[in-house]
């Protein structure tokens, strides 16, 4: 494909994509906007845990994992007993924040639109 062309913008590796597939966890937008926004950019495991109703601690761990491995966020491990973990959003997570918070507050102020919506049926596979 030639850049430029019409093709050359949906292409699997465009930025349109790859930003999609970084967010398409469900919970790394929303790790990312509570670190970032809520907590000062970093927080301890247990402080996150508590700041995401719904988060399972499997779940927000794998997600903290995920997202240490992709350069969104820095590790910090105290090494202390009990052990005190805590994570940091890095320059690069910082970079993510305007476009998830634009997001978020376009759903915020567009609640009725997203309350409009028809519900997706459940996939068959299990």
């Amino acid at each position: 494909m030639e850049p430029g062309t019409p093709d050359h913008m949906i292409r699997e590796d465009c930025a349109p994509r790859r930003v999609l597939a970084l967010f398409d966890a469900k919970w790394t937008s929303m790790v990312l906007h509570v670190l970032a926004t809520h907590l000062g950019g970093s927080a301890r495991t247990g402080v996150l845990e508590r700041s995401l109703p719904g988060i399972s601690k499997k779940m927000l761990i794998q997600t903290l994992r995920e997202m240490e491995a992709s350069g969104l966020l820095s590790r910090h491990n105290h090494g202390t007993v009990p052990p005190a973990v805590e994570y940091a959003v890095t320059p690069l997570g910082r970079r993510f924040v305007e476009p998830i918070d634009l997001l978020y507050n376009w759903a915020r102020a567009n609640a009725d639109a997203l309350d409009a919506l028809v519900a997706r049926p459940k996939s068959s596979r299990r």
